[in-house]
């Protein structure tokens, strides 16, 4: 398997880039090109790593600040264009970028275009429940949507559950302020109605605390929505964490009961934190697409690797595309 990685991308590009990928290219086998000023990436290679990772030169940088569109247009030589060009253009099967979301999201537009009958891409994320994982989508790539776009969605995501979680008939939910039918607001409440008509395993409306739960699968919402919840899981992770921390400092009892206590938060640590999780992908485009969270490390950039991995053995995009064919039309529901 041959993934294009924006070496470029994120916080702690390239140094964080670079160790992910030899550490994801070592465990699983996988052929990683690595997109940026090939000169500098090359001194940050580590002896004996040239035959799994390739260089790929890319002088420019989209900044985080920059319109997304112009810089797609106007830096046609930054490293997350020529990484989503090399999947495009059959060099690489898949492409991963911890950069600009804004961008990567209008780079694979413009460049990958969309999987026939989707009207929008939308970013999907993982987030941790006591069983499992639960998918919500989507995650930021929408701020305004449709009720037929949340349609799209819970199809995407409910192939995403089935293919990757393995799950035979993904849960479905729909994102609102109360269980019953009449809650939420007209997006809400013009889309229940119609998931309900779909053959999926929809389960009516979730609220907030159930996507922790793990009473559902998947969780649909638009992305305005959806990236609140995001941003609000991430810091309540954080906040959670310092407030242990102080307590544990408090007084000598807890100050000797913080081995043990910090232990098993590193482990809960590892259950929420994103870095576990690997990157968002971005259901929707005409090839697999993986955005990674700006803040990633090594461990997290090698993680996204290996769900672009995981799309590409299942022929995600495929898949997708047979979902959405088979239920279009279902009883009547236009998907598209």
């Amino acid at each position: 398997m041959r993934i294009a990685l924006d070496a470029m991308g994120g916080d702690f590009a390239p140094m964080a880039t670079v160790e992910g990928a030899v550490d994801a290219a070592r465990s699983w086998d996988l052929e990683i090109y690595l997109v940026g000023p090939e000169e500098r990436l090359r001194s940050l290679l580590p002896p004996g790593s040239e035959a799994k990772l390739h260089l790929v030169d890319a002088p420019e940088v989209i900044e985080m600040g920059e319109s997304p569109v112009q810089a797609v247009k106007k830096k046609r030589r930054s490293s997350l264009v020529r990484t989503v060009e090399l999947l495009k253009e059959g060099a690489a099967d898949a492409a991963v970028s911890a950069g600009h979301t804004g961008a990567l999201l209008a780079a694979s537009m413009l460049i990958l275009g969309r999987i026939p009958k989707i009207d929008r891409p939308a970013l999907m994320v993982q987030l941790p429940n006591p069983a499992g994982r639960t998918l919500l989508i989507d995650a930021g790539a929408n701020v305004d949507v449709k009720p037929f776009n949340l349609l799209q969605f819970a199809v995407m995501a409910s192939v995403y559950a089935q293919q990757i979680l393995g799950l035979s008939s993904p849960r479905v939910g729909l994102l609102s302020i109360g269980e019953e039918d009449n809650k939420g607001n007209e997006l809400t409440l013009s889309t229940f109605p119609l998931l309900r008509q779909l053959p999926l395993n929809f389960i009516g409306n979730v609220e907030g605390r159930d996507i922790f739960s793990g009473r559902a699968d998947v969780v649909v919402c638009d992305g305005f929505v959806g990236n609140v919840v995001l941003k609000s899981a991430e810091g309540m992770v954080q906040a959670v964490e310092a407030m242990l921390r102080q307590e544990l400092s408090r007084s000598l009892p807890a100050r000797l009961l913080s081995l043990p206590a910090l232990f098993f938060l590193r482990s809960l640590r590892r259950r929420l934190y994103y870095s576990e999780y690997g990157g968002a992908p971005l259901l929707g485009v005409n090839g697999v697409v993986i955005g990674a969270h700006g803040c990633s490390r090594a461990n997290a950039i090698k993680n996204a690797l290996r769900v672009a991995a995981e799309a590409i053995r299942c022929d995600l995009v495929a898949r997708i595309v047979e979902g959405i064919k088979s239920l279009n039309n279902a009883k009547g529901v236009e998907l598209c």
